[in-house]
């Protein structure tokens, strides 16, 4: 859906379609009258490795990052293209992400737990802190500068962060990123993705992904536990609404994966022998 919806928005000699294709056994079968730059197959998972080989052979100014489950609007690429015209400023946008469908209507009183990516900062132009893997663009000296994607992180890796550990960096380089409202896609909502246990295993997979380009002491972690599992005890106590209640499923799930992650790294470290002569 995502191609057949960009097809008639690519204006031959302005646009090019890189597909970076991985996890599986063979290419996925692209749609023969869509005219595709290149289409790059990795049978091993890691979305960062293969998008990182992509944005090595991408040759345009603006790279356009965008996942296989989005739906962009008939005006995508024209206000992705008139956001960076317009704002010399951002070296990076993060675009508008609405679900397709009401998820309320979709998944009924398990809607909270669907942990759909949606981005909504409003109608205007305004800075905000980090892109979002999902809907997202850069000009292209932004990877001469800073590097391309944490390859350690993200989805077929360990799951996910690799777009703030990227807004990260670019902060520190002093590069700005903009949000761009017009630059909307629409998200399908799957009824089989509002599973409690499925939303409190990406929480804590996030918490672990997350130290592995953060650091944090292990003070801090186990505060951040203990505080998290406070609110949610509270939470359960008062019998909060269903958002509440995922909010701080995953507020305390992210500190959980955190720990894991703390322990997991103490545990590879090499250990020291000290001998006495």
């Amino acid at each position: 859906m995502l191609l057949r919806a960009l097809a008639g928005q690519i204006v031959s000699g302005d646009h090019e379609i890189l597909i970076a294709d991985n996890g599986t056994p063979a290419p996925t079968p692209l749609p023969a009258e869509l005219a595709i730059a290149g289409h790059i197959h990795d049978p091993a998972p890691g979305k960062c490795r293969v998008q990182n080989r992509a944005i090595a052979r991408a040759r345009g100014e603006i790279l356009v990052l965008i996942d296989d489950d989005l739906v962009p609007a008939p005006n995508y690429l024209a206000a992705v293209q008139r956001f960076f015209d317009e704002h010399a400023e951002f070296a990076a946008m993060k675009g508008k992400v609405l679900p397709a469908q009401d998820p309320q209507s979709v998944a009924g009183e398990r809607w909270a737990y669907m942990d759909l990516p949606i981005v909504d900062h409003g109608d205007r132009v305004r800075e905000i802190r980090g892109v979002l893997g999902a809907n997202m663009a850069f000009r292209s000296p932004v990877f001469a500068q800073v590097g391309r994607f944490d390859e350690r992180l993200g989805p077929g890796a360990c799951g996910h962060e690799e777009d703030t550990e990227m807004s990260r960096r670019m902060r520190a380089a002093g590069l700005r990123i903009g949000y761009c409202p017009d630059a909307l896609v629409y998200h399908e909502v799957d009824p089989a993705r509002a599973d409690r246990a499925r939303f409190i295993r990406i929480a804590r997979q996030r918490g672990r992904c997350r130290m592995l380009h953060e650091r944090h002491s292990r003070i801090e972690v186990l505060a951040d536990v203990a505080y998290a599992g406070l609110r949610l005890g509270l939470a359960r106590i008062l019998n909060a609404a269903g958002e509440r209640m995922a909010r701080e499923d995953r507020r305390f799930a992210t500190a959980l994966g955190m720990l894991d992650g703390l322990n997991q790294a103490q545990r590879l470290k090499p250990a020291s022998i000290a001998s006495r002569q």
